[in-house]
């Protein structure tokens, strides 16, 4: 399963580390008294171990070592494989994905032999380059923290796992035990998805268990997987101060459970309720009729007026809109409510949207990459409804001193005469076929051609099976285009812009 799948709904990871205290027995409890604590939950669960391959990883001259506090820690809760073993097989029984974190080589080795899901790396590890580098040839998905990294080693390891085509996560996470909450810093899960668009981000918490609200808040900044380190307290085990009890653990779900409702739909548009859209349309100006309108007449803001209130079916304020024009179906009283009904409906903004559609197809057809916050301007100068014979379409890359645009020019196309007193223009076709007349003449064009167009020189183009060119020329002024045909001149509303149309 790839890693995008695992997050489909939040993930939670409960990190066993060593409260297993070196006891199969221990750890299988520990494993059962959360997935207990899960019950109810919808959310996606996995439970993490720690692999060290303590006879090398130790130095030989510190081996069996009290007086220092991880050589002794390490020591006294070893496992050998098998006993970790044991705790795999019943966390895959009882349904968690599984997530080992190694800090060494061998330890990958045996992740990769006992089947675990995804590969955890720690933050001390995380410019491990050497354990990197072997945790690249695995066939796993990476799940990575980053307490203490740098933005400029985050972002040499954000590239040396996409270089590999490696599948990976980054957690935010701060490397204090337990982690006080001014020092939290949830605002790192906005910085890391700002900076890595595309790359799912986490919460690695070690703040006091009693806190929930952190994993709200992480929610709500887009977190999608969460890690909490576990145990079961007995009267010969206490937990550290940032290790949950499965009480403690259900508490935590149930605030994030109660965030997420709070959060909503995260990855799309919200679904509006009926209250709310009632609410709204109460508050709309509807459209009354100025005066009488006869049937066939069209709707416009010359026959019509804009008041409250506004009934169940009426026509608002909001319907009225460039691309939708309306008709009546019968004859409109003065001051009466124009319903919808009585009128109809022409709506051109799908036509709209498969101009852009037949844009972005023709675009990818041609490999000219455009940019994508770049406004887009249709020019339809007869009307949409002749676009497809009369009209261009154009993206303005720049105009400062200096103009840059991409005009896109769909099979069958033709933009009608026309001159500038002030833009000398240079066109480079970049690809298909245009027709070009200066002043009468006309050439054949394509790909690589060349075409200059001094002020005052009037020129029309057309294409056969579409093209795309690129226009340089000296700053473009809005008002120093003007069509010999006076009807184009007449049209106020012969250019549609967008910008968000590369979607």
């Amino acid at each position: 399963m790839s890693l995008a799948k695992m997050i489909l709904t939040p993930l939670f990871i409960f990190e066993m580390a060593n409260n297993h205290m070196g006891r199969v027995d221990h750890g299988l409890r520990i494993i059962r008294e959360i997935r207990e604590a899960c019950r109810g939950f919808a959310y996606r669960f996995a439970f993490k171990f720690q692999y060290r391959h303590l006879d090398s990883f130790i130095h030989p001259d510190f081996q069996g070592r009290n007086d220092i506090k991880y050589v002794k820690r390490f020591s006294e809760t070893r496992l050998d494989a098998d006993e970790f073993q044991t705790m795999k097989t019943e966390l895959d029984r009882q349904g968690f994905l599984s997530i080992c974190t190694p800090f060494d080589e061998p330890s990958v080795d045996l992740i990769e032999a006992q089947g675990f899901d995804i590969i955890k790396v720690a933050s001390c590890s995380f410019t491990d380059w050497p354990l990197l580098e072997r945790i690249a040839r695995t066939n796993k998905p990476v799940i990575a923290s980053t307490a203490g990294v740098s933005v400029e080693d985050i972002d040499k390891v954000v590239s040396f796992l996409g270089h590999r085509a490696k599948e990976f996560a980054l957690m935010h996470c701060v490397a204090e035990y337990p982690t006080p909450q001014q020092n939290l810093q949830l605002n790192q899960l906005g910085f890391l998805k700002t900076r890595y668009p595309g790359v799912p981000i986490g919460f690695s918490s070690h703040e006091s268990p009693e806190c929930t609200n952190s994993v709200k808040m992480a929610l709500a900044a887009g977190a999608t997987i969460f890690e909490k380190h576990v145990g079961v307290p007995t009267d010969e085990i206490k937990l550290n101060d940032y290790s949950a009890t499965p009480a403690q653990i259900s508490a935590w779900l149930a605030a994030a459970q109660e965030g997420d409702l709070m959060c909503g739909t995260r990855d799309k548009r919200m679904t509006f309720t009926e209250n709310e859209s009632a609410s709204l349309r109460a508050l709309r100006r509807g459209v009354f009729a100025k005066r009488d309108i006869c049937a066939g007449e069209r709707i416009n803001l010359g026959n019509v007026f804009l008041a409250i209130p506004v009934t169940e079916d009426q026509l608002t304020a909001n319907d009225l809109s460039k691309y939708t024009e309306f008709y009546a179906c019968k004859n409109i009283h003065t001051k009466a409510a124009v319903s919808t009904d009585a009128v109809r409906r022409i709506d051109q903004r799908e036509r709209v949207y498969e101009i852009v559609r037949r844009v972005r197809s023709l675009l990818a057809n041609s490999g000219v990459a455009a940019p994508g916050q770049a406004e887009l301007e249709i020019s339809h100068h007869y009307g949409l409804d002749q676009f497809e014979k009369f009209g261009i379409t154009m993206i303005t890359v720049v105009n400062r001193q200096y103009c840059k645009k991409l005009i896109i020019m769909l099979p069958g196309q033709s933009h009608p005469e026309q001159y500038h007193k002030e833009k000398e223009e240079t066109f480079h076709v970049l690809w298909g076929d245009v027709q070009v007349q200066l002043t009468g003449v006309a050439t054949d064009n394509h790909k690589g051609d060349v075409i200059v167009v001094e002020p005052g020189v009037k020129h029309m183009f057309s294409t056969h099976d579409g093209a795309v060119i690129e226009e340089i020329s000296s700053t473009h002024y809005v008002d120093d285009s003007y069509y010999t045909d006076p009807a184009i001149m007449a049209n106020k509303n012969r250019k549609t812009l967008l910008t968000y149309w590369m979607g």
